[in-house]
């Protein structure tokens, strides 16, 4: 595992609960010493290159850096031999990195997947259930809404602040277009600007996926709000607000109810967490994103917010 910050430690705990041994590498000092104060495991110091320059690369590997670390780490695994990584989300800092990192992938035979917890929640395994269940999904809804008081004073570097789209809030998209596939027809709008977020502040479009899902969105980071998903069926509105959580509402209903759900891990480890992981241990990727993917919906990405071809986040 490459990083041994707040991330890193979310995976140790659930690689020791699972059983599974690993060596680590890090850079900082302080990290390093609180990783091995929580987890008894050491840390390689002196960064990727120094360690891969005395030690053989891994077979696999998880790389839990910033995301400004990613694309460069990731990069380094692959041409070092690493064939199997599950890289933190995004993947890169912006689309032509992650277009520069499929292509390092394929050109030395790598897979690397990119780890949307989201994919992995409890509420999110049952609503592929009853949604298949139900015949598939028909619309879809979602909200990104950004908190800017919240982000704005944090110390994350200006250049991710910048991606915080890509950064964090596809968070929300990919589990919508996981849930009911990528937009085929639609439109996309945005305006607004944030001192940390230049390119927009508003955002909403609407359109159909290749699965034939009406789909719409929404989010306003000047405005209040919150993440959230609805998808709807013939016979029932799934919520999730929040997405840890999954409520329905019936048909012929207006009540909404929550659903059970065997979220245990859930709640002990970071949501998402422990099902992601053992699932890329085991070597299942049926629900990861690849990096392919990623690539794919970068093409959206960057017209959700902005970004596009010309914008500076891609220079």
């Amino acid at each position: 595992m490459v990083g041994a910050g707040s991330m890193a430690l979310d995976y140790a705990k659930v690689l020791q609960r699972i059983g599974c041994e690993f060596e680590v590498i890090g850079r900082s000092a302080l990290s390093a010493e609180k990783f091995t104060l929580t987890t008894g495991y050491p840390v390689r110091l002196g960064g990727l290159r120094a360690v891969l320059k005395d030690y053989p690369a891994p077979n696999q590997a998880i790389v839990a850096v910033g995301v400004e670390q990613l694309f460069e780490i990731t990069t380094e695994l692959i041409l070092s031999g690493t064939r199997r990584i599950l890289v933190e989300k995004p993947g890169g800092l912006n689309s032509k990195q992650i277009h520069d990192l499929h292509q390092t992938a394929l050109n030395h035979g790598s897979e690397v997947l990119i780890a949307y917890n989201r994919r992995f929640y409890a509420s999110t395994t049952m609503a592929r259930k009853l949604i298949t269940e139900d015949g598939g999904a028909t619309s879809c809804n979602f909200e990104f809404t950004e908190w800017s008081h919240i982000i704005a004073p944090m110390s994350t570097a200006s250049e991710v602040k910048a991606a915080w789209f890509l950064a964090n809030s596809t968070h929300v998209v990919d589990l919508a277009f996981h849930l009911c596939g990528t937009p085929h027809d639609w439109k996309s709008w945005y305006g607004g600007e944030l001192h940390w977020h230049p390119t927009s502040a508003r955002f909403c479009g609407s359109g159909i996926t290749q699965k034939g899902v009406y789909f719409s969105y929404n989010a306003d980071w000047e405005a209040p709000g919150r993440w959230g998903i609805e998808v709807l069926t013939r016979k029932r509105r799934f919520i999730f607000k929040p997405m840890e959580q999954l409520q329905v509402v019936l048909l012929g209903s207006v009540k909404v109810e929550t659903i059970a759900l065997d979220d245990h891990f859930d709640k002990e480890f970071k949501p998402g967490l422990y099902a992601q992981t053992k699932a890329f241990i085991e070597g299942d990727g049926s629900y990861f994103c690849t990096l392919g993917e990623q690539l794919q919906h970068c093409t959206f990405y960057d017209k959700i917010s902005g970004y596009g071809d010309d914008s500076a986040l891609k220079s």
